[in-house]
């Protein structure tokens, strides 16, 4: 099964920005959520700093993956995004 693992990590500028804005978690929130109930986000955390973010993306490819990404309230503020493609061994 392939799956596509993308690796994201916030500016500090921008970890500030959504610290002094309460709504943007929210609405952040709401796009994982509904990834979640399409059976497109199989995996989601999140690092101890709050900097760091681990998405794992199932049945779509990486195109679509990146234009998930890419609708996220945090885009703007996201310093580095990796996308891997995988295959689940189990």
């Amino acid at each position: 099964m392939n799956r596509i693992l993308v690796l994201i990590t916030l500016s500090d500028s921008g970890i500030e920005t959504i610290k002094s804005n309460p709504e943007l978690p929210k609405k952040e929130m709401e796009f994982v959520n509904k990834w979640k109930q399409d059976h497109i986000l199989e995996s989601f955390f999140i690092s101890v700093t709050k900097k760091d973010a681990v998405l794992i993306f199932q049945n779509v490819d990486e195109t679509r993956t990146k234009e998930l990404v890419e609708v996220l309230p945090y885009f703007p503020y996201m310093a580095k995004i990796e996308y891997h493609n995988l295959n689940k061994q189990f």
